[in-house]
């Protein structure tokens, strides 16, 4: 029983990590499109 709880342990923590990295990625992808279109309306 033992060795059956840790590998759900392991996924949730992995889950976690998958999901915060996701959120960064998302994140950094809002910056740099909100970057981009400051950019071009001062262009403009």
């Amino acid at each position: 029983m033992m060795l059956q709880q840790l590998p759900l342990v392991n996924w949730s923590n992995g889950v976690i990590m998958i999901i915060v990295f996701a959120g960064v990625c998302i994140a950094l992808v809002g910056i740099v499109l909100m970057l981009m279109n400051g950019d071009k309306k001062k262009q403009e």
